[in-house]
């Protein structure tokens, strides 16, 4: 779900068109509802309608989009009016997951087998889109189908009450706010009605799942009928979609990555994206891809990145920065390898990756805090300290380890909390 500030709204675990769980608060009934609802409405008339105004606007549009909307308790991470939000804790006492939780192989499999459906049924349009945006249309479906279930998923939520409600009682009520105007702004030039503008729990739209300020950049009318229609429109959706990959710089005939073997003499320890060498440098360290295949002659001398998700305890990667640009549609890793993996299921019938997943990652998010923090203590860069291994916590992990006299996994495990001191 693309949003206008790369790593707000991920959704690495859970499903756009589900609301995760919400603060435990005592939700407003009754009297108090109508209370709560008339102070929302008091509130939308004095601060949204005049800047919305400004934004261009009509008066038609606004009455037709923000008269007499109740507030939607139902959704995630509100804070009713008067009261503080809760710590959380219960974000920090989170089980770590498993990287291999997140490759569930009979949803990838029931993917696939829809993904090649489709693409062969649009094809005509998949070759003209690739033709216009340079994406292939195997990327292109796999996120349509990862994002949407391929346009099929049920859209539950009005995003006008979404977006208002997150406004006036989110933890990130600026934002959404700024999300509430563009969709304004998506309704006033006719786009689509305040009653057919359905999305996510977050305020996603449509088929790719954008934001509305994403929607205003990247979306497009490619059927021709005046509208840019991701709700309806197949051909508008997917090529708004590689439009958005296009525009956030997807390199033309590069694919997304290759699973590789990594030599246990090769540091696990170099991976990100700014750590990127030429394809041809880590091939002389030994690197192969797992297939057996070479790499594409195009690729040796362009950059390449190791990316071990699981440290040495999974799948290790060398991809193109055209993975980076994937997860900027979700700013994780697994994602884009669960795009990648799919899309390479849709194009060439491939199957999981070769190397297995280990049952890695039984600790607390707050015991991988600690680490973090101890890290940072002896002066690593870990990224931001969340309790999450992302690629500067697991390299600073590697590197300790082999200054440490301890075999480099790159990866969080309960005996490194104690040593980490």
């Amino acid at each position: 779900m693309p949003s206008k500030t790369i790593g707000l709204l991920l959704a690495a675990t859970v499903s756009l068109l589900s609301p995760v769980a919400s603060f435990a608060q005592s939700v407003p009934t009754g009297a108090a509802a109508a209370r709560y609802d008339a102070d929302f409405n008091i509130w939308l008339k004095k601060e949204i309608w005049p800047e919305a105004r400004k934004a261009g606007i009509s008066q038609k549009t606004l009455e037709a989009s923000l008269t007499g909307l109740t507030i939607n308790w139902r959704l995630p991470d509100l804070i009713v009016p008067g009261q503080k939000p809760p710590q959380e804790q219960a974000q920090s006492q989170a089980e770590f997951s498993s990287p291999g939780a997140y490759f569930a192989e009979k949803r990838l499999q029931g993917l696939a087998a829809t993904g090649r459906s489709l693409a062969a049924t649009h094809a005509a349009t998949l070759k003209r889109i690739e033709a216009t945006y340079g994406v292939p249309g195997n990327i292109v479906v796999a996120i349509w189908g990862r994002e949407s279930g391929f346009g099929r998923a049920k859209l539950p939520n009005a995003v006008i009450d979404v977006l208002a409600t997150k406004a006036y009682a989110s933890t990130r009520k600026d934002m959404f706010r700024d999300e509430l105007i563009d969709a304004l702004k998506i309704i006033e030039r006719g786009d689509i009605s305040p009653f057919q503008m359905m999305g996510s729990w977050a305020g996603a739209l449509g088929q790719p799942q954008f934001m509305p300020s994403s929607y205003l950049k990247y979306a497009v009318d490619f059927d021709g009928d005046g509208h840019s229609d991701i709700w309806n429109s197949v051909p508008d959706a997917l090529a708004s979609i590689a439009n958005y990959l296009s525009k956030r710089g997807w390199q033309r005939n590069r694919d997304w990555g290759f699973e590789v073997s990594i030599p246990s003499d090769v540091s696990c320890a170099q991976e990100g994206p700014d750590l990127a060498r030429p394809v041809a440098d880590w091939t002389r360290l030994g690197i192969k891809r797992i297939s057996g295949k070479a790499f594409p002659s195009n690729d040796l001398s362009a950059d390449g990145m190791m990316l071990v998700p699981a440290g040495r305890h999974g799948p290790e990667f060398v991809v193109t920065p055209n993975f980076y640009i994937i997860k900027e549609y979700n700013n994780s890793d697994l994602y884009a390898l669960f795009i990648g993996n799919l899309a390479d299921r849709i194009a060439y019938n491939a199957g999981p990756f070769e190397a297995k997943w280990d049952d890695v990652g039984s600790m607390l998010r707050s015991d991988v805090l600690a680490m973090q923090k101890a890290l940072i203590n002896k002066g690593y860069d870990v990224g931001k300290p969340d309790g999450l291994a992302g690629f500067k916590t697991r390299r600073s992990i590697g590197d300790w380890q082999s200054k440490n006299g301890l075999e480099s996994t790159c990866f969080p495990d309960s005996t490194l909390k104690a040593k980490l001191r």
